[in-house]
Parts: structure tokens; sequence; C-alpha cells
């Protein structure tokens, strides 16, 4: 993966964004010590979070149905 610097990317910002839409993902560092701060990828490869269940993440496990349903005016008035 490529690492660029801040001055670099935004002097080439379309170039680096038309990278991205092509797939690749880079890294732009910044300061003297080039210290990485962000990482650019495509949107289509962000993975979707899975929702923790607090206090009791790891003790539980849940599972949902696939016909599962409620709509909306269940959910907001529940």
């Amino acid at each position: 993966m490529k690492t660029v610097t801040v001055g670099e990317f935004k002097s080439k910002f379309t170039y680096y964004l038309e990278k991205v839409m092509k797939g690749e993902e880079f890294i732009v560092a910044y300061g003297r010590k080039k210290k990485k701060v962000a990482l650019f990828s495509p949107y289509a490869n962000k993975k979707k979070p899975l929702r923790k269940l607090g206090p009791l993440d790891g003790k539980v496990t849940i599972q949902i149905s696939d016909d599962w349903e409620m709509s909306d005016e269940e959910l907001i008035n529940s």
C-alpha cells in the first residue's frame, strides 16, 4: 500500500481520488516524522460494524430469525 504526504495528496487530490475509485488504497502521512494519519479506500470496501451488547458482550448470543419484521410505527411506539 502506497504512502503519500499531505502536500502531495493536496496537490494531486483528483489523481488519488480516481485511484480510490478504481479500487486502490493508500495512506496519508503528516509532518516531518511522516506520521500515518489516514487510510483512503473505496467506500464499497467498508465493512458494516457489528453491534455490541454492552455489559452482556461475550456472555450471550442473539440470533434473529430471517422472517422477523417490525414496522416503523411499531418501533416508534415500543
